[in-house]
């Protein structure tokens, strides 16, 4: 054993693989993704053997293939964010249903805020739902050895199990101790056993709800009297006339009376509660304010509700407080007890005003709640103001307004340049611009404003159909980065091909899965099992969907980019625009550029045209052409020498290489379809037209043709002849610094 310090989701992994888990499979989603990058760290580094770990192309993806590794007896992780169980949400309702066979635990990392997220959904809900058993941890180290045990239950049971941290727990640090080395869990002898069950008939549905009935009361009883379980959900005393801090680890606190009042927490929120109760408990000591006594459970298994455990600490008491985060479920099952049990048992919390109803609890939020409750309860005041005078104050807060400092692309983004050549493109139309999940997500801010509607992965794709129906006046445009393409947009395109809707699909390919964390996706041919494979083709999956036709552009230069979005804009019918450019995480920055003192008019258009971090505004400045009105500067610390900004100021004032923004020039070519798609050979590179500086193909044929007679000849030449191959890596990896091993670094 070894002794490291871990964030959660880093202990989370070693648990797992300590566990002797098998098979490991997500998609990226902040908080949850350094799960599966610290588990193929360790599979790389040798540490973690007899795993197999990936990112699979979405959360619906990953679930279905983990249950058929389930289904041999493996032991299985899942992971992903909160949005991302919904994605595999019909996965999960019907394994429920069929059941599992080596453990199945779904790692779902909630994001209370939201601080990355579309929304704040309480994955204990959609638990509750799904009827699928939900572990909540309280501290990173109860979430290591709830993971652990999480592998017990499921095949004990035969089915799938919820462990739901939220972001604190996630990214929260400390030291754990970890094998050095794992290994997988042997697997059965036998393999996968052949069964009737494992086919989903209406009939076996009605069969297993009842089953699945049965075993949540079996877990319930678990949670209580099972001591593997019922370590999660702890009850201990507090408060008292002259008592000190909180009792901690189960051990009840001095005092000869007994309590009235109850305080009910679950996941971080109870550590939280712990901590306020340390503080007021110290502060009311030094104060000579007597504590209330009271009583506390630390609820870490939410669903199903550990009712027994439940009963017996709601006995005697009269009020109860609930902390929690994000919906009411705990305040909801203590009244379903009140009211079941006849018990004369008030219940404060979320439900009543009592406590937060959206976003994250604090310790000291929580600290000001419980004076209060405390002063109510017992018709004292004195609780409330000396928690409001101590633990709520803060001699070095400022009251005042903060400087608004909202998200935006980094300085160099490829993005910026294809939204504002899109914008440029559009000039005199209406159009309605859908966008979707990832940092282009914020091409909405000002003053690129390009962005219209942002719903969930892949939907801008499909919303720009209902659109282009409902105002076939306007021209809609759907914006999806290059990973989103491969987990969510292929079945809206195919729509769109299918239904014949007036759409242009703008595809940001950056080669990266950039908002999570620079992540490979099927596109780049990157694993993270260290195999590197063909990538798939962004452009021949279009072509593959009947997209009739493609313009390709860099993004860095403007004019070409411009050229290639109206040509797609104007054409009739789906189309679609590929800005190729990698992220500027994945390249070195070019020069910075430089500002011509002279030259500078201080128009800003520079920055209210682009809104590039890299440039600022100094009212101070001086100059021939600009007068009093001030310049602008370059910060140099942030500029990667995209060189966007030189093409966009109207007086030649901005000074840089003008091209490729790192992104490597194509040669004059016309792009043609690669016949075989399932070849292992070169990839076809992809090309320029020699005018206009960007790539456009138009596959047209008779209507009784098939796109495969299409492409089979065009004028009597076979496609064969004219495809341009070319040596080493190109697509959406080319010109990136390549590793020894062949692989991007």
């Amino acid at each position: 054993m070894a002794k490291k310090l871990l964030m959660g989701n880093e202990a989370f992994a070693h648990a797992a693989l300590e566990a002797g888990v098998n098979v490991v499979a997500g998609y990226p989603g902040t908080p949850s993704s350094e799960l599966v990058e610290t588990v193929a760290k360790l599979h790389a580094a040798g540490a973690a053997q007899d795993v197999h770990v990936e990112w699979s192309t979405n959360e619906k993806a990953a679930l279905e293939m983990l249950a058929g590794a389930s289904y041999c007896g493996a032991r299985v992780l899942f992971t992903c964010k909160q949005v991302g169980l919904n994605v595999a949400s019909d996965a999960l309702m019907s394994l429920n249903y069929v059941g599992t066979g080596g453990g199945c635990v779904l790692f779902v990392a909630d994001d209370p805020g939201p601080i990355s997220s579309q929304t704040e959904q309480d994955t204990r809900r959609f638990g509750s739902f799904a009827k699928v058993p939900v572990l909540d941890p309280a501290t990173p180290e109860q979430g290591f050895a709830m993971m652990r045990a999480a592998f017990d239950l499921s095949e004990r049971y035969h089915t799938p199990i919820i462990v739901r941290p939220t972001t604190r727990i996630n990214h929260a640090s400390t030291f754990f101790e970890v094998a050095e080395e794992t290994h997988g869990r042997p697997l059965p002898e036998e393999g996968f056993r052949k069964d009737p069950k494992w086919v989903i008939f209406p009939k076996r549905a009605f069969e297993a709800h009842g089953e699945i009935n049965r075993r949540l009361a079996q877990i319930a009883w678990d949670y209580t009297h099972d001591p593997a379980f019922a370590q999660f959900n702890e009850v201990f005393e507090g408060g008292g006339e002259g008592e000190g801090a909180c009792a901690q680890n189960g051990v009840e606190g001095a005092g000869a009376s007994a309590p009235a009042v109850g305080i009910v927490a679950g996941g971080v929120s109870a550590a939280y509660a712990r901590e306020a109760l340390t503080l007021i408990t110290s502060q009311a000591a030094r104060a000579g304010i007597p504590v209330p006594r009271y009583r506390f459970i630390a609820v870490g298994t939410p669903y199903p509700f550990p009712t027994e455990t439940a009963a017996a600490f709601a006995e005697g008491l009269t009020d109860v407080i609930i902390f929690e985060e994000l919906d009411s479920v705990l305040e909801e099952e203590m009244l379903k007890l009140a009211g079941a049990r006849h018990l004369p048992l008030r219940a404060h919390g979320k439900l009543t005003g009592e406590a937060n109803d959206r976003g994250e609890n604090t310790t000291e939020n929580i600290a000001g709640r419980l004076g209060r409750f405390f002063d109510r309860t017992h018709r004292s005041n004195g609780l409330a103001a000396l928690v409001a005078s101590t633990i709520g104050a803060n001699d070095l807060s400022y009251e005042g307004p903060l400087p608004v400092r909202p998200p935006v692309l980094c300085a160099g983004c490829p993005h910026r340049g294809s939204f504002y050549a899109v914008k440029q493109a559009l000039r005199g139309r209406e159009a309605v611009l859908c966008g979707d999940i990832g940092c282009y997500t914020l091409g909405n801010a000002q003053p690129l404003d390009a962005v219209d509607t942002c719903l969930c992965m892949g939907a801008g794709i499909t919303m720009a159909q209902g659109f282009a129906v409902a105002e076939p006046d306007k021209k809609q445009v759907a914006f999806v980065g290059d990973s989103t393409f491969f987990a969510s947009a292929m079945t809206g395109i195919a729509n769109a091909v299918y239904n014949g809707h007036d759409v242009t699909f703008a595809i940001l390919d950056n080669a990266t899965t950039a908002m999570t964390g620079s992540q490979p996706h099927p596109g780049t041919g990157v694993t993270l099992m260290g195999e590197r494979r063909r990538p798939i083709v962004i452009e021949e999956v279009l072509h593959g969907l009947g997209i009739q036709h493609i313009g390709f552009a860099n993004p860095h230069s403007l004019e070409s980019s411009v050229a290639a979005a109206r040509a797609a804009i104007d054409y009739e019918g789906p189309s679609a625009i590929i800005f190729r450019a990698p992220c500027i995480q994945l390249k070195k920055p070019d020069a910075p550029v430089t500002i011509d003192a002279d030259k500078c008019a201080g128009c800003k258009k520079c920055i209210t045209s682009i809104g590039c971090p890299g440039i600022g505004f100094d009212e101070g400045l001086r100059g021939p052409k600009s007068g009093t009105r001030g310049q602008a500067f370059v910060d140099t610390s942030l500029c990667d020498g995209c060189a966007l900004c030189v093409q966009v100021c109207p007086f030649d004032a901005i000074q840089g290489a003008v091209g490729f923004g790192g992104a490597v020039p194509t040669e004059p070519a016309i792009y043609a379809p690669n016949p075989d798609p399932f070849q292992t050979g070169p990839i076809p590179r992809v090309l320029t037209d020699e005018v206009n500086d960007f790539q456009e193909t138009e596959i047209a044929g008779e209507s009784n043709e098939t796109p495969g007679e299409v492409l089979g000849a065009v004028e009597g030449v076979p496609v064969a002849e004219r495809i341009v191959h070319s040596e080493g890596p190109t697509g959406p990896l080319a010109g990136l610094p390549l590793s020894e091993e062949g692989g991007a670094r």
